[in-house]
C-alpha cells in the first residue's frame, strides 16, 4: 500500500476520532443573552456517497472511448483480439454487449436472469435428465452440452480480459447507473457476485429434480432456493463449476490489484 493511502487512512482516522470526541462531551450552555433569537433552522443533511471498495485504476486512453450507444464495434474488434478463435466468438451476444453484461452480472445473485439480456448464448441441445416421477434427475452427460463455454473460460486469459475490461470501465459504469444506480460502483458489484459465485455448493449427484409443470425444479427446497447464478453453476456439474470458480478467482485476483496511482 502507497505512502499516500497510509496517510489518507491516517487522516481519515483523525477526523473520525475528533467526530465521536465532539458529539461524546457534553455540550457548554451559552451564556443568557438579553434578547432570544429564533433558531436556526437546521440544514438537511446530504445523502452521504457510498464508500468506493474496489477502485479501478483506469489509465489514461490513448483516443476518446465511444460512446455507450455506439460501443459494439469497439467491444467487437477488442474481444475479436481476446478471443481469435471465431467458435468461441459467436458464443457471444455482441448488440448491446456492455449493457448486457452489467445487467446479467446485477441478476446473478437474484432468483431470476433475464435470458433476452444475457451476453452469452444459450446451450445447444436438450437439458438431459434421467428418471421418472420421484427418481427423476439431472442426466449424467448433461455436462456435455456446456463444453464449448468451458472452453471460452479456459481461452480467456484473465490478466488480458481485466485489461479490456478495465479500458471500458467508463461504459460499463454508465450502463450500470442507467440500470438504476446512479450512485452505486459497477467494480465493487462485481466483485460482489464473483464472490456469490464462488460461494456456490458442490451437489452430490444424481440431483433429484421434479417437474411441476414445463420447467424443472430441484426436489432439493434448500437448493430450489438458491440464486440463479448458483443454479446456472449447479446444473453445469460440479467438475465444470470447479473449472469455472477457478477462472473466477483468477478474475478477483486481477480486479482487486487495480488500486488507482496516486
Amino acid at each position: 500500500m502507497s505512502k499516500t493511502i497510509w496517510w489518507l487512512i491516517f487522516v481519515m482516522g483523525c477526523g473520525l476520532i475528533a467526530l465521536i470526541i465532539f458529539y461524546a462531551l457534553p455540550k457548554m450552555k451559552p451564556e443568557p443573552v438579553a434578547q432570544t433569537a429564533a433558531p436556526a433552522a437546521a440544514k438537511p443533511q446530504a445523502p452521504a456517497e457510498p464508500q468506493i471498495r474496489h477502485p479501478v485504476a483506469q489509465q489514461p486512453a490513448e483516443k476518446p472511448l465511444p460512446a455507450l450507444d455506439a460501443s459494439d464495434s469497439a467491444m467487437k474488434n477488442a474481444l475479436g483480439e481476446l478471443l481469435p478463435d471465431k467458435t468461441l466468438i459467436d458464443l457471444l451476444h455482441l448488440k448491446e454487449f456492455v449493457r448486457r453484461v452489467v445487467a446479467t452480472i446485477d441478476n446473478l445473485p437474484r432468483k431470476k436472469v433475464a435470458l433476452r439480456l444475457m451476453p452469452l448464448k444459450r446451450a445447444n441441445g436438450k437439458f438431459l435428465v434421467t428418471g421418472k416421477a420421484e427418481d427423476l434427475a439431472i442426466g449424467a452427460n448433461n455436462t456435455t452440452r456446456y463444453a464449448l463455454y468451458l472452453r471460452l473460460a479456459e481461452a480467456v486469459d484473465a490478466g488480458k480480459l481485466v485489461a479490456l475490461y478495465i479500458h471500458f470501465y467508463p461504459l460499463f459504469q454508465q450502463a450500470y447507473e442507467e440500470l438504476g444506480y446512479p450512485k452505486g460502483y459497477f467494480n465493487d458489484r462485481l466483485v460482489d457476485v464473483i464472490d456469490h459465485l464462488l460461494a456456490t455448493p458442490d451437489v452430490k449427484a444424481p440431483v433429484k429434480l421434479v417437474q411441476p409443470n414445463v420447467m424443472y425444479l430441484y426436489a432439493d427446497p434448500e437448493l430450489e432456493a438458491r440464486s440463479a447464478g448458483h443454479k446456472m453453476l449447479m446444473r453445469a456439474g460440479n467438475e465444470n463449476a470447479a473449472k469455472i470458480k477457478a477462472k473466477l478467482r483468477d478474475i478477483r485476483g486481477e480486479l482487486t490489484r487495480q488500486v488507482p496511482k496516486r
